[in-house]
């Protein structure tokens, strides 16, 4: 374990660092921080953390930098997440307050993810596994052919067209509407099937029957298509930004960023704490894919209530500002929450 004095130096370093690009004296620390010690005290204190791996000499440089390790205990030990401020905060609500539907939602929340933070953003689809039905709408188009229109929890809106087997009237289409609203609102998707299956039996008409068991099969149908999993990113231009704190070139981090089963993967792997909503951060070398390995990955849930139904965050370079982004990251995550459960 690293004594409290140390702790101070370590994060002094990430600090100046992040904040000045350049590696870190220990002249500097001492004419920068009030850090109560002697400058030779300083030196010793770095040259432990140097040798415990938390803080690396570049071959250029007098100074040193965090290492992955420096960066993972800083983020876990010292980084208290920096909140917005009031004006940020209005920002965003007024922001995001504006959106019409929830590809609107989406493409606003990665914005102003992207603006917040200067890095790159990325935002998850609501998950419809994780949905439950806010209403099912049956509308007559001619005798024979009716619309169905789902409405999830999350915003989402799926039309179908149905064929029916016999013209189906008015008073029945009516009696099947109230009777599969009763059944599935407010019910996940995966209990959907269960719930229905027994109500072709309960008309009487044979052709009723029919007519119904059309219905939901297209409904089901619906349900299932709906699973796939689909996210937006924003702001890729900011990694021209940061050229000099990735090896060599940006382009392997670049191609990690188009392959879309990458970054899934990415979210998937936050770890799922607090059902999902906790702020994860992954650092350097702990993000699996090769291409990510000079990166640091921000995420956290959002979702109506206590639990996640998607994930959003930022990717940028190792050397980032990690309390602010999670506080951005955090409180873009409940506004959208907020819109999701007012919607």
């Amino acid at each position: 374990m690293l004594s409290e004095r140390r702790l101070e130096v370590l994060r002094a370093i990430v600090q100046d660092y992040v904040g000045t690009e350049e590696p870190v004296g220990s002249k500097a620390l001492t004419e920068r921080h009030q850090l109560g010690v002697s400058p030779a005290t300083v030196r010793n204190d770095m040259a432990v953390l140097e040798e415990e791996g938390f803080i690396a000499q570049p071959h250029t440089s007098a100074g040193r930098i965090p290492t992955d390790k420096g960066y993972r205990l800083f983020v876990d030990r010292l980084a208290g997440v920096k909140p917005l401020s009031a004006a940020e905060r209005r920002a965003i609500q007024s922001f995001l307050d504006g959106a019409v539907d929830l590809d609107d939602v989406v493409g606003r929340t990665v914005r102003l993810l992207a603006q917040l933070t200067r890095q790159v953003a990325i935002v998850q689809y609501p998950s419809l596994t994780r949905s439950t039905v806010r209403h099912v709408e049956l509308l007559s188009l001619a005798p024979a052919r009716l619309m169905l229109v789902l409405i999830t929890d999350t915003g989402r809106v799926e039309q179908r067209m149905i064929d029916c087997p016999a013209p189906f009237g008015e008073a029945s289409l009516a009696d099947l509407r109230a009777r599969l609203n009763s059944r599935v609102v407010g019910r996940r998707f995966t209990d959907v099937p269960q719930l229905v299956q027994d109500l072709p039996d309960s008309f009487d008409e044979p052709e009723d029957r029919g007519t119904v068991t059309t219905v939901l099969s297209t409904l089901l149908e619906t349900l299932v298509e709906e699973t796939e999993e689909r996210l937006m990113i924003g702001g890729t231009a900011n990694l021209t930004r940061f050229g000099h704190d990735f090896p060599l070139t940006i382009r392997p981090v670049l191609e990690a960023l188009e392959e879309h089963v990458v970054l899934l993967k990415l979210l998937g792997e936050a770890k799922e704490s607090g059902g999902g909503m906790g702020v994860t951060v992954r650092i350097g070398h702990e993000n699996a894919h090769e291409g990510l390995n000079a990166t640091s990955v921000v995420t956290v849930g959002y979702g109506s209530g206590d639990e996640a139904v998607a994930k959003l965050g930022v990717v940028g370079p190792t050397r980032m500002d990690y309390p602010g982004t999670m506080g951005a990251v955090r409180a873009v995550a409940r506004y959208v929450g907020q819109i999701l459960a007012e919607s």
